[in-house]
Order: C-alpha cells, then sequence, then structure tokens
C-alpha cells in the first residue's frame, strides 16, 4: 500500500488535485445502485444544513473545488450512501496518559490511504481519510480523538455515512460530553460504534443506528457488535466477540504497558489477514490526544505524525496478505 500524509490549511489545490484523482473510483462506488437510489441535492443540502449546519460553509468550498456537478455534490454530502461494511477494533489504554488504539480493517481496494492535516474553518484536525473529507479516526487540536468500528447490523436507513460525523465532531467539539451530544442526535445510514477521549481522559463510545436512539456508554473497549450479537455469521467471521473479550482481559487483568498493549493490536486475534474474504487489518493507529500526536503502524513499521509538528509525506507500506 502506498501512503500520503498531507496538508493544507484551507481547501484549495491539493484537495482539488485528490478528488480529481479519487472523483472516478468513488463516483462508480456511488452509482453502484443506481443514480435515483442516491437523494438529490436538495435534500442533501436540507439534510446538512438541519443536522450540521457549522459544515456548510466548508460544504460549499469542497463542491466548488470539486467542479460544482451535481452528482459530486451529493456524493459530498455523504447524505443517504451505499452500505459498506468494515471490521476494526478500538480500546482506550488503561494507564493515566489518555491513549486510543484501534485497528482498521476493510478492502485495501477501497480506502484512500491518506492522512490528512487541516485548519478548515479555524480548527486544526489530523486523521485517516475516507471520502476526502470524512476520516474513520482522528483528533482535533482542542485534544478531542475518536474513531468508528462496523456495529454489526444489517439495516440501512436515513442518515450520513459515519465518517462525515467523525469529521463534525472534530471540528465542532472539544469535549466528549459534547462528543456525545453531537452523536446523539445526528442521524446514521448504518449501525456503528463511536469511541471518544478528550485530554482529561474522558471517554465514552456512542452505539448508533438508524432505527433506534443513540445508546451512550462508558465503554473502554468496541468491536463488531453493539450490545448483543445481531448479525451472527458476520460476528462469526469477524470474530467480533473474542477480540472484545481479548481486549477487555488485556485492560482489566493484565493492565498492560502502553507499548505492549500497543503492540496487541499487531497479533492475532486482532490482527487480521483475511483479505480473500474481503477484509483484513489495513493499519493500527495510536492517538495521544492531550500531546497532539499521532501514529500509524504496521508490522515492523511506525510512522509518526502530529498536529503541531505535521511533516508531509508519503509511506510504501507491505501489508501481510494485502497481496
Amino acid at each position: 500500500m502506498y501512503w500520503r500524509a498531507l496538508t493544507e490549511e484551507t481547501p484549495g489545490p491539493k484537495w482539488s488535485g485528490l478528488f480529481a484523482e479519487y472523483w472516478p473510483d468513488y463516483r462508480k462506488w456511488w452509482l453502484r445502485e443506481g443514480e435515483a437510489a442516491r437523494p438529490t441535492y436538495a435534500k442533501s443540502v436540507r439534510a446538512l444544513r438541519q443536522h450540521m449546519p457549522e459544515l456548510l460553509p466548508l460544504y460549499e468550498d469542497l463542491c466548488t473545488l470539486a467542479g460544482g456537478g451535481d452528482l459530486a455534490a451529493r456524493f459530498l454530502s455523504f447524505y443517504n450512501p451505499p452500505p459498506y461494511l468494515s471490521g476494526c477494533s478500538q480500546a482506550i489504554w488503561a494507564g493515566k496518559e489518555p491513549v486510543m488504539v484501534r485497528n482498521y480493517d476493510y478492502n485495501p481496494n477501497s480506502f484512500d490511504q491518506l492522512v490528512l492535516h487541516t485548519n478548515w474553518l479555524g480548527r486544526k484536525v489530523l486523521g485517516t481519510s475516507d471520502g476526502l473529507w470524512g476520516l474513520v479516526d482522528g483528533m482535533n487540536d482542542a485534544g478531542l480523538a475518536i474513531s468508528l468500528t462496523f456495529g454489526g447490523r444489517r439495516i440501512v436507513g436515513e442518515g450520513f455515512g459515519v465518517p462525515l460525523i467523525l469529521r463534525y465532531v472534530l471540528q465542532t467539539c472539544e469535549t466528549t460530553e459534547e462528543a456525545m451530544a453531537v452523536l446523539a442526535r445526528v442521524p446514521t445510514h448504518m449501525s456503528y460504534n463511536v469511541t471518544v477521549i478528550d485530554r482529561k481522559r474522558q471517554y465514552s463510545t456512542a452505539m448508533m443506528a438508524p432505527d433506534r436512539p443513540t445508546l451512550i456508554t462508558h465503554a473502554a473497549v468496541a468491536t463488531n457488535h453493539q450490545e448483543n450479537v445481531e448479525w451472527v455469521s458476520h460476528a462469526r467471521f469477524t470474530a467480533t466477540v473474542e477480540r472484545e473479550r481479548y481486549l477487555l482481559h488485556r485492560l482489566r487483568l493484565h493492565r498492560d504497558p502502553e507499548e505492549k498493549f500497543i503492540n496487541a493490536f499487531l497479533k492475532p486475534p486482532l490482527y487480521s489477514t483475511a483479505f480473500h474474504a474481503g477484509f483484513g487489518t489495513l493499519y493500527t493507529a495510536v492517538y495521544r490526544p492531550r500531546k497532539g500526536e499521532m501514529e500509524l503502524r504496521w508490522p515492523g513499521t511506525v510512522w509518526p505524525l502530529s498536529l503541531d509538528g505535521f511533516v508531509e509525506g508519503a509511506r510504501e507500506v507491505l501489508v501481510p496478505g494485502a497481496a
């Protein structure tokens, strides 16, 4: 996999170039169920204005940089996108320092392989890109970090793709309490578990769903089910219960030092190489929001990144099993 880390204070030529590069593939994905299955531009903008109004100026700038086309604007709203599944494990380390660790398990052919460092709307945000302005994990300059896992349910409803919701949280929130209020009210089109931790080490996990109210929990661990396993075949395939138990065991019984806890994510049962079956572990991310530090890790490789000392770069990494 070829990863890039890019910075752009405000949306401009770098982002426009990224959109031109990625749009042909995203367009195919967006239309895979037919154009009529996707909401109109008017409906998409109404939803953004109702639920995430602070993002509208940024959304309009991005639409202009994307060429101003109707289909691109509908895609960038992230409203009612096609369904997509992932694996993933995430946990809050039990030590005093706020540390979040996560594995992102997904199809390597459907992934941005991109870290974005931005100062959009006057707030620094650093995270792993999805859809070129959404995020699957990230942190901001207020010391807030956030990450998602798929919630293990088939139901698809009316709402936003969760990567845009994560972007919205990081652009507008400073504490876990504020983030949970947002996650409780913004609708998502599928079920996801979103874990948040702030600089004071206050953390929560929101179990979001399109067909029932968001459940706010104090869970330090999230894998690919919510309160109970509902999609049994998916749970067995992803070993979601086994991964959850393993992480809880490490947190409650072993109280691992930080480095040992992080390294556990690079080994089974958390680390997956099941790419032949659809998805495996693309990377491990470590967030230290109080320090403004992030790391991307693969077996034998660590890529440190930071909010204040960010340096653009690229890495070619060998992901076991992903060839």
